[in-house]
């Protein structure tokens, strides 16, 4: 999906100021699934800038409003998808609701919270897209639930062909706000990191299983 190039890149350099995405290519970062990665991703740090924040928030609504005009509801994907999701909801006037890792194991053992009906045209939010895995198994529980997933949102994406291959067995467009490439010419533009450091995390990028082996 296309997408504003300047709020891309102006969200970039927003999360690379607060420190909401880290790049240290010569000394990576260990993901917890025990991954090496030059970058670390915590945009939920955005949620203290009130600038940042609704900058964040009215970009995302004006692309939900493109491509997903039949919109009647926001879920927010559980944890870091809510506050952003909520934000969103009440700036288009839209019921929002959250869906849950799994569903909970006492009261009404709901996975998918709030009072957004079955059939119900939903976008989901999310804060950030790796390989989509936790994503589409949001979009798994909501669509049990009997919800009209229109499709995702989220504020960044690392692109990984995985994630694409993913979103496109399930059926499910998606779009983000800004983009691994984006965020690394503004990195270099900016002094974040050196030139000479693109190809490394470029190759990281490529095949980030083996990258740092």
């Amino acid at each position: 999906m296309q997408i504003s190039e300047s709020n891309a890149t102006k969200i970039a350099e927003y999360l690379l100021e607060i420190k909401a995405i880290k790049l240290q290519p010569t000394n990576p970062f260990t993901w917890a699934s025990g991954l090496k990665s030059p970058i670390y991703s915590d945009n939920r740090l955005s949620l203290s800038h009130p600038q940042i924040r609704t900058f964040i928030k009215n970009a995302l609504v004006a692309e939900i409003k493109n491509h997903y005009p039949k919109v009647a509801g926001i879920i927010g994907v559980a944890t870091a998808g809510i506050a952003p999701g909520a934000l969103v909801a009440d700036a288009m006037d839209l019921p929002f609701g959250y869906v849950r890792t799994e569903a909970k194991k006492h009261g009404m053992g709901k996975q998918v919270e709030g009072d957004i009906q079955p059939a119900v045209p939903v976008v989901v939010i999310e804060d950030l897209v790796s390989t989509g895995k936790s994503s589409l198994q949001a979009i798994d529980a909501l669509r049990s639930y009997g919800s009209n997933v229109l499709g995702l949102a989220s504020i960044f994406t690392y692109g990984f062909d995985s994630a694409k291959q993913n979103f496109e067995n399930a059926h499910c467009p998606y779009f983000s706000l800004c983009n691994y490439d984006t965020l690394i010419e503004v990195a270099v533009a900016k002094g974040y990191v050196n030139a000479s450091d693109r190809e490394v995390l470029a190759t990281w990028r490529k095949s980030p299983e083996t990258w740092g082996i």
